[in-house]
Parts: C-alpha cells; sequence; structure tokens
C-alpha cells in the first residue's frame, strides 16, 4: 500500500485560500493511504433502458433526415470583428447581422429581363424575394439556391479557412458567388447588385465614416482579363486598438469590397439611391458619394457594385465579390502592436485582395476538396448529423479568434470569449476549442498556447499554477494579479493539450522551451490536482465547487499526460514515476467517486451526478489510467439522465454545454449510443428559435428558454474531438500541416 502525504509548501497561489498541505482527499477524513481493494463504479450491474434502444430505432436516425435548419449561418466570417451571419430560415428575411446582432447589411437584388428579385436583404419590401429552394453549409462554404421560373441562381459564402495552408488561412476575406443559368431553355439578361455596408467598419452606428476607391489597376492575367476595382470603407477618427469588449465591434481599419473591374461598375453612395437606380436602369449612379464624413446610419454609405452578365442560358455564368477587413493591428500583446498574420511580411490589403482574386479558381476547388474529405470523414467518424454540426462550428471556430505575428513573425492564435466576457486566450476557452486543431492544424494549437506559455515564464507570473487568461480581447496586457482563479483547471488544460501537440508531432520538440513551466504545474497538481479545494472550473457559471470529481479526472490524467511527454523526452524515471502516480491516484478516485452505479458530482455529494467529459483524454492520448469499465458505467447512466435536447451538465442543473456533450459522447463505445448523445442537439439546433451562431450552453428541457448567452464561441472546435479518437484518421489530417515555424519572440517589456 502506497503512502504520499507531500510535505507543506508556502507558494503564492490565485485568487483564493489554498491551505498548502498534505495530499489529502478531505472525504470523511479518507487520507491517500486508504486501501482501494474494491471498484463500486466497475462492479455496478450496467443495465441498458429499453427506452433508449427504442428511441434510436424509431427516431430519426434511422430514417433519412430532412433538411438541417442551421440556427444562423456563416456568410462572412474570418475573425470576431468581421463575422457576419444570416439569423433567419430564408437570405431575403432580414437583415445580414454581426454575432452580436448588430446589423452588418449586405444586399443583393438580381434581375432578369429586367424584373427585379432580392436574393438577399428585406428591402426594399417591394421587390419579391426569388423563391430559395435549399441550404447547404459545409465547412469553408454556405450555399444557397434560388429558382424562379426562368433561372437557378446559387450564391456562395465561401470563407478560404484552409488549414493546411496558413498563409491562405490568415487571409481576411471571404468570398460572395453567384452562378446563374437558364432552366427554361431560353436565354435571358441578367444583371445582379450587391451591396456592403459601411456599417461593418464602425462600433456604434452613429460613428461618423469615411471611404474611397482604389484604381481600377492590377496585375493582367487571362484569368481577370484585367485589374481589380477595390471600395474601402472606415471611420473617420480611426482609434486603432483603442477599445476592447465583449459586446463589441471594430472601429478602426477599413471594410473593402473588390471585384473584377471589367465585369462590374461600381459606385460608393447611400444604399437606397442605388437600389432605386438598379431598379429603373440596372446601373448605380457614376459619381461617389461626396458628403463624407457622416454617420453610417445616415443615409447609410455603401460599398456597391453591378455586375452584367449578358444573356444567360444553360450554361452557368459567374461572378464574384471579395468582402474584406484590414485591422492595420490586430492584437495589442503586452504594449505591442501586433500586425496580422497575413501582413507580417509587409503585405497590403491591395496585394492580398488581388492575390485572392487571381487565385481565385484554385481556391474554390481547394474549399471544395476540403469540404467533401471532411465531411466523409466527419460521416465515418459520427454520422450524418455529426458531420453537419461540425460543418457549422467550422467557421464559427475560426471565427471567433484572431490570427497575429509575434516580433519574430511567427503565429498566435488568440481566442474572444465571446457572449461570455470578452476575454482574450482564455485557457478553459482555447481548452474545448483545440481539438479541431490538434486534428486538422498543430500549429495552430501551438499558437494558442505559447501565449500562455510565455506570459507564465516571464517576470509578470508570480503563481505555481497556470494564467486564466490576458486581458480583454484584442488588448492583452496579462493578469499579473492572478486574474479569474481556475489553478487546477488551467494547469490540467495546458498539460494535456500539450501532450496532444507531441503526439500530433511525434516529437517532444515543441515543449522543451516550455518544460520548467509543465513542471511546475505538474508538481502543483500533484499536490492540488487530486481532491481540488473550493474553486472555480471552466463551468464556472455554476460557481465554486470544492472536491468536484471532474476536475479531479483532468488533474490525474495531466500527470499521466506529464509521464508522456517526459518519457518522448527520454526521462523514463519521471515517466514512470508520473503514470504510477496518475493510476494509483484513479483507483483512489473510483473509491472517493463512487456513487453507485455512476461517479459523483463531488466526492462529498452523494445522490448526484455530473459529465465526466475530462475523461475523454484516456483514450485519446492512450494513458490508459482509468480502467474501461469507470467510462462505460458513467455512459450507461448518462443515458438515463438524457433529456429531450440532451444530457444535462450534472445534476444541479437542465442546462448542458455543447461541446462538454460531444467529449461525453465520444466515450461511448458503440455507434447507438454516441448517435444518443448528439441526436437530441441535432434536434435542438434544428428547431431552436434561438436564431443564434451554434450555441454551446442551453436548456435540455424545452426550446427557447433562457437566454442564448453562449454562442458564437471558438469552443464548438470541441465538436471535432471524436475525430481524435481514431488514430489513422488524426494522423492523416495532422501530417498535412507542413507549416516551418522558427522560434517565437520572448515576451514583449521585459525589464533590464
Amino acid at each position: 500500500m502506497m503512502t504520499r502525504i507531500r510535505e507543506k509548501r508556502k507558494k503564492k497561489v490565485c485568487k483564493f485560500d489554498l491551505e498548502p498541505g498534505p495530499r489529502r482527499c478531505h472525504i470523511s477524513g479518507m487520507t491517500h493511504r486508504e486501501d482501494n481493494r474494491s471498484n463500486p463504479i466497475q462492479k455496478a450491474a450496467l443495465i441498458l433502458a429499453a427506452a433508449w434502444s427504442l428511441s434510436i430505432a424509431a427516431g430519426s436516425l434511422l430514417a433519412e433526415d430532412a433538411p438541417f435548419r442551421p440556427p444562423a449561418v456563416p456568410l462572412v466570417t474570418f475573425d470576431p470583428y468581421l463575422s457576419i451571419w444570416s439569423e433567419a430560415d430564408h437570405l431575403t428575411d432580414d437583415l445580414t447581422r454581426h454575432w452580436t446582432h448588430r446589423p452588418h447589411p449586405l444586399n443583393s437584388i438580381i434581375r432578369v429581363d429586367g424584373a427585379p428579385s432580392r436574393l438577399m436583404g428585406p428591402e426594399p419590401s417591394t421587390v419579391p424575394a426569388m423563391p430559395q429552394t435549399s441550404l447547404e453549409v459545409t465547412p469553408t462554404r454556405s450555399i444557397y439556391r434560388f429558382q424562379d421560373s426562368k433561372v437557378r441562381v446559387t450564391m456562395t459564402f465561401m470563407t478560404p479557412a484552409l488549414p493546411d495552408d496558413l498563409e491562405v488561412f490568415s487571409w481576411p476575406l471571404s468570398y460572395i458567388i453567384w452562378s446563374v443559368e437558364s432552366i427554361d431553355g431560353a436565354s435571358h439578361d441578367v444583371t445582379i447588385f450587391d451591396s456592403t455596408s459601411s456599417a461593418i467598419s464602425v462600433n456604434k452606428p452613429d460613428e461618423d465614416v469615411v471611404w474611397g476607391r482604389d484604381k481600377a489597376t492590377g496585375v493582367t492575367s487571362k484569368l481577370t482579363g484585367g485589374g481589380m476595382t477595390i471600395l474601402h470603407a472606415g471611420t473617420a477618427a480611426q482609434p486603432i486598438l483603442g477599445s476592447s469588449g465583449d459586446n463589441h465591434r471594430i472601429d478602426w481599419g477599413y471594410v473593402y469590397a473588390a471585384a473584377r473591374a471589367r465585369q462590374s461598375s461600381s459606385a460608393i453612395g447611400d444604399l437606397d439611391t442605388m437600389i432605386a437606380s438598379f431598379l429603373r436602369a440596372s446601373e448605380i449612379p457614376g459619381q461617389a458619394d461626396s458628403r463624407l464624413p457622416r454617420a453610417a446610419n445616415s443615409e447609410q454609405p455603401v460599398l456597391g457594385f453591378v455586375f452584367h452578365l449578358g444573356e444567360v442560358k444553360t450554361k452557368p455564368v459567374t461572378r464574384q465579390v471579395i468582402v474584406a477587413c484590414d485591422e492595420i493591428y490586430a492584437i495589442k500583446y503586452f504594449g505591442v502592436d501586433l500586425r496580422p498574420y497575413w501582413r507580417r511580411n509587409g503585405a497590403t490589403i491591395e496585394n492580398v485582395l488581388r492575390q485572392a482574386d487571381k487565385e481565385f479558381s484554385k481556391i474554390e476547388k481547394r474549399c471544395i476538396e476540403f469540404d467533401r474529405e471532411l465531411s466523409a470523414d466527419l460521416t465515418r467518424a459520427g454520422g450524418a448529423r455529426y458531420a453537419k454540426l461540425c460543418a457549422l462550428a467550422y467557421r464559427e471556430c475560426v471565427a471567433g479568434c484572431g490570427l497575429a505575428a509575434d516580433q519574430n513573425k511567427q503565429p498566435l492564435f488568440f481566442t474572444k470569449e465571446n457572449t461570455s466576457n470578452g476575454d482574450i486566450a482564455t485557457v478553459d476557452v482555447f481548452y474545448p476549442m483545440d481539438p479541431i486543431w490538434v486534428l486538422l492544424s498543430p500549429t495552430l494549437t501551438k499558437a494558442t498556447l505559447v501565449p500562455i506559455f510565455s506570459y507564465a515564464a516571464s517576470w509578470h507570473w508570480k503563481f505555481p499554477n497556470a494564467p486564466h487568461d490576458l486581458g480583454t480581447y484584442p488588448l492583452a496586457p496579462g493578469r499579473d494579479d492572478g486574474g479569474e482563479g481556475m489553478p487546477v483547471e488551467e494547469s490540467g488544460n495546458m498539460i494535456l493539450l500539450a501532450d496532444a501537440v507531441c503526439q500530433a508531432d511525434g516529437n517532444p520538440n515543441f515543449v522543451n522551451p516550455w518544460w520548467p513551466q509543465l513542471t511546475q504545474w505538474a508538481k502543483y497538481l500533484e499536490q492540488y490536482g487530486l481532491d481540488p479545494e473550493n474553486q472555480l472550473c471552466t463551468d464556472d457559471f455554476m460557481g465554486h465547487l470544492a472536491h468536484n470529481a471532474n476536475l479531479s479526472v483532468k488533474a490525474i490524467l495531466a500527470l499521466a499526460a506529464y509521464g508522456d511527454m517526459a518519457r518522448r523526452r527520454g526521462d523514463a524515471a519521471t515517466a514512470e514515476r508520473y503514470f504510477q502516480l496518475a493510476k494509483t491516484d484513479a483507483q483512489h478516485w473510483i473509491q472517493a467517486a463512487s456513487d453507485g452505479d455512476h461517479s459523483r458530482l463531488a466526492f462529498d455529494k452523494p445522490n448526484t451526478w455530473s459529465q465526466k467529459y475530462n475523461l475523454v483524454w484516456d483514450r485519446i492520448l492512450g494513458l490508459n489510467v482509468f480502467p474501461p469499465d469507470v467510462a462505460r458505467a458513467e455512459v450507461g447512466y448518462y443515458k438515463k439522465m438524457m433529456q429531450t435536447y440532451g444530457l444535462p451538465l450534472d445534476s444541479r442543473t437542465k442546462l448542458t454545454k455543447t461541446d462538454w456533450c460531444f467529449w461525453s459522447a465520444t466515450l461511448s463505445e458503440n455507434d447507438a449510443d454516441f448517435q444518443g448523445f448528439i441526436s437530441p442537439i441535432y434536434d435542438y439546433m434544428d428547431k431552436t428559435t434561438h436564431r443564434v451562431p451554434l450555441v454551446d450552453s442551453f436548456f435540455t428541457t424545452e426550446l427557447g428558454a433562457g437566454r442564448p448567452d453562449f454562442h458564437a464561441r471558438p469552443v464548438v472546435g470541441g465538436l471535432y474531438i471524436k475525430m481524435l479518437a481514431d488514430r489513422a484518421t488524426w494522423k492523416k489530417w495532422a501530417d498535412r500541416d507542413h507549416t516551418k515555424l522558427g522560434e517565437w519572440a520572448p515576451l514583449p517589456g521585459k525589464p533590464q
């Protein structure tokens, strides 16, 4: 029998009092010396409820689903500032909106043989909407199809967020593509109007804006037949990186709209005048509106284009406009203004727009191929419903982050806590997010970890545990007072993600510079992780909790993950010590957490339960710390607790977290159980009256209950965790990341 009592250590910790002392479990005075001879959870007989099996068999899982109705559709997305969505069933039902619900209007009208129809936007109401026949959302594209008696129109919004090409991934733009074909055998004269509002460039609609155009010049090629017309608008004040917050939009830099000059005419002016001119003569005023500056909500200034497609027959005719945002500077990082990653080598937005236009056909083909292959793998891993939810999550995850370059031109990827408080680089936000990047771009996972590693290694950070966040987006000055205290949570998160990177890379090279920090956090968890004191975890909206059993699981698995990294570094003795420590702790956990046929919410709270989603790393990282029966028992019990729209977070609430449900679902050993977890969530997203980007928190008992507080957050990248459970799939995608990284710059502002 092992006895491991730690000597008392006096160390400073975050935000709340922890009494340093022996490493104990505080349940009924039981110390770590107690015998672990029995395993109540493993011995429990797990009888699957008949209702569960019948619901799977009788439900829509075995039938062909009707088309999925996303609660909101990503249109033009790049980062937390350029993030425009349709929150309606039809693209013509409502204004397009920023994720904060503020109108960020995009408009499109088509004229077929002179007869106008709306394709995007609710105005003017006197113009009928062309019937929308379908909507398809793939990882990089949202595809709307319209049709009347004469033509079929396909309107595609494409963001080239290709994870194996960080250069293209970093472009701050989306394409809007129209494809028109005749369906009645006749040819038809077709023109299209498109506008991009200056409101996209302001935080408040009464801010003054200015505008202008680039000359129709550029690299002439056979592809473009000439140069581009580039229009822009932005605030007159330009307070670059001058503000921060959650419900906050950018008011520096410029919004751009660009199209091929020989395929379009263009103007900048008020929307109503442009639409009236287009409806009258299929043209827009040739002279730019000179009444500037003026408020964005005063005779709304827009960037307008008209495309003359000519006589359209059965062969589709396509046109496209590029909508972009140049932030100029992306993040204020410890007093230094960081450029967006795409600007690191001196590129201008005009360079990027012209390159994006020149390479449009190749980019479109790559996006289509990426979407097809990823969707096929998602379907194989978790079924059609899983694939649709992951497709919807992809651009939402991307647009919840900002990609900047440090002073060595290396990537730094900053999450924003949209709709929760606006924090930047929050560890327990990128912890649930990063499965998507561990799979598709280990480089981006590293780029989320480095700012926290660098901060923890600097003179700023005085605590033995990992930091929580670095500030409020886009300002990252650090939290030198310790910030929001989640010491066990964040220390475990950093270690687990670091090991995931090592396994994706097949070597420990990334963690070597940060080994002192990882070692410090492992020692912290060794003393304080098994039975966490009263503190917050990532589910902080539920309040403080002592003896948190799920948090303990995280700490135990983090010790094993640290051992795995030590093994990869060639330190066999440390590896063995931490593996054995984790295994012994796991046996102790089984005893302390047992509540019959499941485990407790907290060690001292009988007749409770909680999702043990952190267990998923035991399988994914191949740690094998907990016996398989532990996860098996949990899944069996969760099935009994399932509500109409999913599994609650724990016994205290009917609220759930979408990301954690997918992690718990991944504990399942068969497809029927996995579908049983995600199908109710799919139904909720398909039917909810909360028309917002994919929520990661909702009530499981009824549609529309409560406020949809958590949406548009990068944590939805956690839906991809199922893909990591298959090593071959993980390796296939991760191996495509060929980004050549150099040495990250030290944290700015180190005292001399």
